[in-house]
């Protein structure tokens, strides 16, 4: 039976030893090091790898970085029982520079929550509950738990839940998104403005698989560069010039 978010409020993080690899050298890291005199968010997930927490879990928690450290937060903590090669692979694969990912190979940790949970029968043996947490000094302020049923649930440890906890006013950033080509000087120019308003992007580069039939299809416009901001088409260079100088005067 897990463990209710009243039980682990107000207590001190399990003290464990996570081994980790560091330039192909071991490395131990206590959970003194990881909390003490800092706010930590931390996320726990069953395995890396797996389809929500690669699609879902943590690159929302990588996205939202930025703004977890606005409001105070020191770091972000991902915890999987997984060894430290899958950790570091898993990291680089999602490119989530943002976020600390722990091994806790033997469970320890997740066994010290009370998280530790039998997924024999999917062959995954012992595996950690998914659930999330902020945490103080050390001390574990509040705690977010997914409902115990069948399946992997995911709906309260998500990281835009976490922020409307730490600050309901906290403003999420809109997904950007580029349709650029290579040595395009108005493309060059519209990231440059992305970059100078602090707007992180996907970039999508003609080559490959992506044509200008591609930008015409998705855009309904023919010319380099097009950009989207939430999911809305804001157009090329000069229509986003335009769009900030809106947002500015509004």
């Amino acid at each position: 039976m897990l463990p209710s978010a009243n039980s682990l409020e107000g207590k001190h993080v399990p003290k464990v030893v996570f081994k980790t690899r560091a330039d192909n050298q071991w490395q131990d890291v206590s959970t003194d090091a990881v909390f003490t005199g800092k706010t930590v968010v931390v996320f726990c997930l069953p395995g890396a790898y797996t389809p929500t927490c690669s699609s879902t879990h943590l690159p929302r928690y990588n996205e939202l970085a930025r703004v977890f450290k606005a409001n105070g937060v020191d770091e972000i903590v991902c915890l999987s029982v997984n060894d430290a090669f899958v950790m570091n692979e898993w990291k680089q694969d999602q490119e989530a520079e943002n976020i600390t990912l722990l091994p806790d190979g033997n469970g320890e940790f997740a066994a010290g929550m009370g998280m530790l949970v039998d997924k024999s029968n999917l062959g995954f043996g012992k595996r950690s509950w998914r659930y999330s947490m902020l945490v103080k000094n050390g001390v574990i302020e509040k705690t977010f738990i997914e409902p115990d049923k069948e399946g992997d649930p995911f709906e309260v440890s998500d990281a835009d839940t976490m922020l409307k906890y730490i600050n309901p006013k906290a403003v999420a950033p809109e997904p950007v998104v580029i349709f650029a080509k290579p040595g395009c000087p108005h493309c060059a120019r519209a990231k440059a403005l992305l970059d100078s308003k602090g707007y992180r992007y996907d970039e999508i580069s003609l080559g490959g698989h992506i044509t200008s039939s591609t930008l015409r299809a998705v855009s309904g416009r023919g010319t380099w560069p097009q950009v989207f901001i939430g999911g809305k088409l804001i157009g090329s260079a000069d229509d986003l010039e335009a769009y900030f100088k809106g947002r500015a005067t509004s």
